[in-house]
């Protein structure tokens, strides 16, 4: 995989580099994440937290300053930067019990980005969708005011990631061709694992379900297209709901998976077992991530956890046109295949992305306008249809 080197520490050179690929979507500076990582170099975790918050903090202070004299759009660039910079703040302090840290750069990465919220060309709005007993934070961003009925991604993140990111990553490209989104935290994401006590679960259909009928309330949403996509670990959890909402005009799986007990084998469990204690990012990923996400305390337990997400036996029930990505070199795109091969939809594609053209590695982040462009294209053909 491409990579600029940034930090001899995988995980600074890791989060840095995630910091960095929202540049083109006005979530960073080169040369504030460059200053910022030089700070720390190969520092401990104290120092990483304090000089990302230092620079979060530099960026909001000119939004602040910015909005107060009457600049709106300097304000709204450094407002979306310093959401961006608290968020990457707190990346290594995932895990139970909760760095009192981890919350306070999120309510800031929150806070500043609703600022941001508001000077939007089209204010994003931000609502509350009735779930259970409780609510699931969303924003709604819309093309325009003009009220007309367009073309709607409902997107789903996976276990690390949170709707303020997915602004990042997802929303600026889908505003400008023409669609509006809906961005939603579900149980285990961003708010409701942080400070809710919500953990990751498999029966995402019944997650998704009331997003989409709030998203059927709405005049601004065409209601016979509305797309559900997912990135990261929703690539597996927008084809689980898939499978049992069909109210959805399409799907988009990015990357495709496919039941995870397929990969947790008896040698790839002990491989990783033995891999934990020299591999920082596999024990962010599993120990840090892993275990305060699915609410578990052991490898054991963590793996039997994994084997309720299943996509095998419900695959058949998709009825919508489908699009799989399969990036080369993403450790979790392993099921893409699989999941493909199972759909049997009249239109599926499944799109690969190579390391040749840069755009491999997970989620294609080194790369999204090779994303934007081939998804993108695809969408607006199949609901041209």
């Amino acid at each position: 995989m491409l990579e600029l080197k940034l930090s001899n520490n995988a995980l600074y050179q890791a989060f840095t580099q995630r910091a960095m690929c929202y540049i083109a979507t006005g979530g960073a500076d080169f040369g504030e994440c460059l200053v910022t990582i030089k700070k720390i170099a190969d520092g401990n975790v104290d120092e990483w937290y304090q000089e990302w918050i230092a620079t979060a903090s530099r960026a909001e202070k000119i939004g602040d300053k910015s909005l107060k004299n009457g600049h709106r759009i300097s304000a709204h660039e450094a407002y979306l930067r310093a959401s961006n910079y608290y968020h990457t703040a707190y990346f290594p302090l995932f895990g139970y019990p909760v760095d009192s840290r981890l919350i306070s750069a999120f309510n800031k990465e929150v806070q500043v980005f609703q600022k941001a919220a508001l000077l939007f060309k089209t204010p994003i709005e931000i609502i509350e969708i009735p779930f259970e007993s409780a609510t699931l934070p969303a924003y709604f961003l819309k093309v325009d005011d003009s009220g007309n009925a367009r073309p709607t991604i409902v997107y789903t993140n996976g276990y690390d990631s949170n709707i303020q990111e997915m602004y990042f990553a997802h929303a600026d490209a889908a505003l400008k061709r023409g669609y509006n989104c809906l961005l939603f935290d579900g149980p285990g994401q961003g708010r409701n694992l942080i400070r809710g006590n919500s953990y990751l679960r498999p029966d995402w259909e019944n997650v998704v379900t009331p997003v989409i009928d709030y998203a059927l309330t709405r005049k601004e949403i065409d209601q016979k297209k509305i797309i559900l996509a997912g990135w990261s670990f929703g690539g597996f959890l927008a084809p689980r709901a898939a499978a049992y909402e069909h109210r959805i005009a399409a799907l988009i799986a990015d990357p495709g998976q496919w039941d995870a007990a397929d990969s947790l084998n008896t040698a790839m469990i002990n491989k990783i077992s033995s891999l934990l204690n020299i591999d920082e990012m596999l024990h962010w990923r599993i120990v840090r991530r892993g275990f305060w996400t699915l609410n578990v305390n052991c490898l054991e337990d963590f793996f039997k956890s994994m084997s309720n997400f299943k996509l095998s036996h419900i695959v058949q029930n998709i009825r919508c046109p489908t699009l799989i990505t399969l990036p080369e070199g993403d450790p979790i795109a392993s099921g893409a295949l699989a999941l493909y091969k199972a759909l049997n939809v009249s239109n599926k594609k499944l799109v690969h992305f190579s390391e040749e053209e840069g755009s491999g590695g997970h989620c294609e982040m080194l790369a999204h306008s090779l994303y934007n462009q081939r998804v993108f294209d695809w969408l607006d053909e199949t609901l041209a249809l």
